[in-house]
Order: structure tokens, then C-alpha cells, then sequence
């Protein structure tokens, strides 16, 4: 791919549900579409989807593929790679990939979605996505009345352990550290029969790749078939960045749980030209939801384009009269000169 040679209508960044979505709608609209993925899904992790009608239980990769194909049937170039910056132009935008090479875009739609940053407890990280969770409605029917666990890392831990509730009553609230409860919390929980367990999480145990108990920093453990975690949310945001985008910060109780993109509600940023999609703009998106958004995002971005080929139509229709009206009005003031001329003459 040559620097700039390569001109598109859409460079979408990012190929998960809400790109792949996008470009979907973009290419079925006849656009010349580019969706750049860097090949790391936030959910690769997740064996199945869930909550996505029609697609309940399909594993990731198998609905991205599928999102692929259909896009690239419509005429959508995919291609994998990672965009480190683009470049505001008076045409539209200069898309920079890692290797070097750049392709022009009338419009971006960026759908590089968020990382999830985990607490540093031994063991989490490797069995997130797994026994290690943190939405009920992605999850909660896969751990049904299993012995699960709330690790209390978040102003949220009290609502994740009465909503957890709902799919088990063996839940028990791991405060690690968290500042205490107030009496009315306490008895909700109590009502609820859930557990509260005082001390420092220290590390996982895993038995045959599978979680077996939580052990705190005293040496006890604590049997537990699956523990939930809430993450920092925080956007993939450096390309945004590069065209003067600041994440905002989202706060729950005081604390920072994550950082956005802020756009309206079709996805159009503060940058004329520049639409989000997905967790990059919500963080609490389940999958449906970000297909969704991408969809808006593009039915926008096709009629911002549609406004300017509109435009430049108009412009175009009216040169020919504007350069016949110019050179009757040229011929006119050098007429008017020349009997000028000749009336001095006389």
C-alpha cells in the first residue's frame, strides 16, 4: 500500500461488532470502505456471546469471521494492522498505520473499544474471561448457583453482589481492603444472605486450569467457583488523541472507573468528520449494543457524505455558467474598451 495513493469514503479503525457493523452498512450503501483491525478483541477471552439474538452462544472469533465476510461480500476492505495517529487535512484525513504507510478518508469511524484493567491479585489475570468475571447479564447464567465471589475493588461492589445474587445464593463479598459498610448496607446484605469476608485478597487457587477458592492474605481460603472483578475501563484512545480527542473520565462514588470518548448520541465527536462506536464510546456496551452503535454511527456518516457529494455536485453544475458568464462579461468590457478607442480616434 503506497503513502496516500489509496483513497476511501470510510477508514473504519477497528474490526470488532461496531466496525465490522459499520462498514457493513457503509459498503451496502456503495461507499468505499477500509475497516483496519489490529487483531486483539477485548472479548477473545469469552469462549460464547450471549444476549445477541439470533447469535446467542456463538463463540467470538466465529462471529467475527462471519462479520468479515459479509462486510468484504459488499465490496469493504479488511485489512489487519494498527493505526497509530491520523492527521486532520483540508479534504478529509491521513490515516497512519505502525508500519508506515498512510491511506487518505473522507471520514473515520473509530471502534477501538476499551482495556479492561484488573486488580493485581496472583492468579486473576490468567483465568479473566473465564471463572473471573464481571457482567452478570454476559455470564451470570454460565456460574448459576455456583459458589461465587464479589471482590470489592469498586464504589459498585455492593450493587454487583445484590445483582450477582440473583443467579446464586452462595455469594460472599470479599471486602479487601474497601472502607466499611454503613448499618443499612450491612443489612441489606445480611437479608440477602450474603457474606461478608474481612482481609486482603492475596492470590487465586486453581486446580486443573479451573478456580477452586479465593486465599486471603492470611493464608485462608475460601472455596469459590467464580469471582467477580470490576475493571478500569480504559479507552483506546491514542489515535482519537492524535486528532486533540481527550477521554473523559467516568466516576462512580467519588472514584474513576474508566475513561470515553464523548459523542453524541449518533456517535459524531467534537471533530467534524470523526464518529465512535462501541465501548470506545460506552463503556458498558454489551456486543448487540455495539453492532448497533456502529450501525448508527455509519447511517450518519453516509448522509454526511451524501450532504457533501450534493455539494460538490452543485458546484460543479454552476462552473460552466459561472465560466460563460465571466468570459461574457470579459468580452463586454474589452468591447466597451475598443469603442472607446474609437470614439478618441474620431
Amino acid at each position: 500500500m503506497s503513502e496516500m495513493n489509496q483513497r476511501y469514503d470510510v477508514v473504519v479503525i477497528g474490526g470488532g461488532a461496531a466496525g465490522l457493523s459499520g462498514a457493513l452498512a457503509l459498503a451496502r450503501a456503495r461507499r468505499s470502505v477500509l475497516v483496519i483491525d489490529a487483531g486483539s478483541p477485548r472479548n477473545a477471552p469469552a469462549s460464547h456471546v450471549h444476549n445477541y439474538l439470533g447469535r446467542e452462544g456463538a463463540p467470538p472469533s466465529e462471529l467475527l469471521a462471519i462479520g468479515r465476510a459479509e462486510a468484504a461480500d459488499y465490496g469493504a476492505e479488511i485489512i489487519r494492522g494498527s493505526v497509530v495517529s491520523a492527521e486532520k487535512l483540508a479534504d478529509g484525513f491521513r490515516v497512519v498505520q505502525e508500519d508506515g504507510s498512510a491511506v487518505h478518508a473522507r471520514r473515520l469511524l473509530v471502534t477501538t473499544g476499551i482495556v479492561d484493567e484488573l486488580p493485581d491479585v496472583k492468579g486473576l489475570a490468567e483465568r479473566w474471561g473465564n471463572e473471573v468475571l464481571h457482567c452478570p447479564y454476559c455470564h451470570g447464567w454460565e456460574v448459576r448457583d455456583q459458589a461465587i465471589g464479589i471482590l470489592a475493588v469498586s464504589p459498585m461492589a455492593l450493587h454487583q453482589a445484590l445483582l450477582w445474587r440473583q443467579w446464586s445464593d452462595d455469594v460472599v463479598l470479599f471486602r479487601h481492603g474497601r472502607p466499611d459498610f454503613s448499618d443499612e448496607e450491612y443489612e441489606q446484605l445480611a437479608a440477602r444472605g450474603i457474606s461478608v469476608v474481612e482481609g486482603e485478597v492475596a492470590a487465586l487457587e486453581v486446580a486443573g486450569d479451573r478456580l477452586t477458592g479465593v486465599r486471603l492474605a492470611g493464608g485462608t481460603v475460601i472455596p469459590r467457583d467464580a469471582l467477580v472483578v470490576q475493571p478500569r475501563f480504559t479507552a483506546r484512545s491514542a489515535v482519537l488523541e492524535s486528532l486533540g480527542l481527550r477521554p473523559t473520565e467516568l466516576e462512580v462514588g467519588g472514584q474513576v472507573v474508566g475513561t470515553y470518548i464523548a459523542a453524541d448520541p449518533a456517535g459524531a465527536t467534537d471533530v467534524p468528520g470523526v464518529w465512535v462506536a462501541g465501548n470506545v464510546a460506552n463503556l458498558m456496551e454489551q456486543v448487540v449494543g455495539a453492532a448497533a452503535a456502529g450501525l448508527k454511527a455509519a447511517s450518519m456518516i453516509n448522509m454526511d457524505l451524501v450532504t457533501d457529494d450534493t455539494g460538490r455536485a452543485v458546484d460543479a453544475r454552476r462552473a460552466p455558467f459561472s465560466a460563460e458568464a465571466e468570459r461574457q462579461v470579459t468580452e463586454r468590457v474589452l468591447g466597451d474598451r475598443r469603442h472607446g478607442l474609437q470614439e478618441t480616434s474620431r
